[in-house]
Parts: structure tokens; sequence; C-alpha cells
């Protein structure tokens, strides 16, 4: 009874042998060499996306998705090829990805606004950016986040979701910048005198730009309830903005200082009143 139970599992072993081994054989050729392939497919497309210039950032992460997809496809193909049923690990992971999917809300829309500020390029990592209530210069785009350095090298880290689908200025993307800045002179003062001033101002310092089309101006921007306010625009290379806005306030209170030109402040007169008997 014995014998015959070693003989029958011998020859069954032998039957899923010869069942199974081509097939086993088989696969393993298929995945070994859909392996190869799909190194091929991601290596051509990492090429070609260098070759248009993505961004590095976005390239990294396309081609490892699709690194991913198609090996995930290929290992479903090789264990249909061994007789394993696939429709069933297909459902499965599809509700595993739907589970997944719902638990992780937030971060999938951080991560489709990386996408979406990788691809689009809204601003670039080197730029001067203001959203969401912090300004700052651009120091690394993840695929989740982005990382600000503010000017006093606090770093900042802001959501990409919020940062897709919220207003964005990029503060220096274009070469020139206009600084407005407004001076107030007191209603003593002339006016005309003042204008000149400043416009001496601006013509004198070497950082404003003078191109035919951005010359400095000077206008009366208001009557206010203790000055006159003198506005000044002034074009500047976007590198020089916060060198020429600072740097003109120090340069007009001396120039006003020279042509006694009263730059007023608020006052208050206080007036006491004694009344008989109190």
């Amino acid at each position: 009874m014995e014998d015959i139970s070693i003989e029958t599992i011998y020859t069954k072993a032998i039957e899923m042998v010869m069942l199974y081994g081509p097939k086993f054989l088989l696969a393993i050729f298929v995945l070994i060499v859909g392996w190869w392939f799909v190194g091929r497919v991601a290596n051509m497309a990492e090429k070609s996306m260098v070759r248009v210039k993505f961004e590095a950032g976005l390239t990294h992460f396309l081609v490892s998705f699709l690194s991913v997809i198609l090996k995930l496809l290929l290992l479903i193909s090789v264990a249909s090829m061994i007789g394993i049923e696939t429709t069933s690990f297909i459902a499965m992971l599809g509700a595993a990805g739907l589970a997944v999917g719902m638990a992780l809300q937030g971060s999938l829309a951080n991560f489709a606004g990386g996408v979406l500020i990788l691809f689009f390029k809204p601003f670039k990592i080197g730029d001067v950016i203001e959203a969401q209530g912090y300004m700052g210069k651009v120091v690394e785009i993840q695929i989740f986040v982005t990382v600000l350095l503010t000017y006093d090298n606090e770093k900042i880290i802001i959501p990409n979701g919020a940062l897709s689908n919220g207003c964005v200025k990029n503060k220096f993307a274009e070469p020139t910048r206009r600084v407005d800045i407004e001076f107030g002179i007191s209603y003593g003062d002339d006016v005309l005198k003042a204008r000149e001033v400043l416009m001496g101002v601006l013509n004198s310092y070497d950082l404003v730009l003078k191109d035919e089309e951005k010359q400095p101006v000077v206008h009366v921007s208001q009557h206010g309830d203790s000055h006159i306010g003198m506005l000044v625009w002034a074009w500047v290379s976007s590198e020089n903005y916060w060198l020429v806005y600072f740097g003109l306030y120090e340069r007009v209170k001396i120039a006003f200082d020279k042509e006694n030109i009263t730059i007023p402040f608020p006052q208050r007169d206080v007036h006491i009143h004694q009344f008989p008997g109190k």
C-alpha cells in the first residue's frame, strides 16, 4: 500500500512537472526579458524628458511611476501564464487602492498639486513667491510640499495642494519691477519744488532705470489730513528691488532736509477747559 502511494505521488509529480514545467520556465523567461524591457523603456522615457527639458523632480517622479506600473502589469501577466487566477487579485488591488485613496485624500491632493506645479511651472527653484501668507525664496519643490526660505532665514513648508489651488505671487518673475513709494510733504511746502527734488533723487540714482518706456515719474497722489502725498514710480532691475526700495527712503530724507521740505507727522492738540466750581 505504501509502495502504491509513493508511486502515485511520483506519477502525479511527473504529470505536474510535464504540465506546469514548460509554463513555469516560459514565465521565468518572460519575467527576465520583461524586467529588462521595462528598464529600457524607463531609461528611454527619462532621456526623452531630459531632452525636452522637463523639471528634474517631475522627470524622476514620472519615470518611477511608469516603471512601477509596467512592472506590476508584468507580474500580473507572468502570474496568469503559470495558471494563477488574476481576476480576483486585480479586484483586490482595486479595492485596496480605493481604500488607501479615501484614507489619504489630503496627501493625494498634495501629490496632484505637486505634479501640476512641476509640470506647468508657475514658479521654479530660486524664485521669490508670496503664498498662503508667507513670502520667501523657493529652495525645493517636492512631490508633496514646497520649501521656502524667508529673508530672515526661516524655513517654511507649504503643502502643494494649497499652492496649486490658491493665489501665488511670483515676486520677481519678470526682469524688471516698479518701486512704488509715497512720500508726504506739508501743505506749506511747494509741490513743484518737491517734485523737482524727488526727480533729482531718482535721476541721480544709478540703480533706477531711465529707459524710454520706463522713466521715473512723480505724481501728486492725495490730499491727506495732514500731508500732500507725492507718489514715486521708479523702474528697477528685479535683483535691485529691495536695495532701491530702502535706498530711496534715505536719499529722499536727506534731499528734503537739504531743501527745507517738511515731512509731516500726525499731531494732536489737546485743549483743557476748566469750569468754575470744578
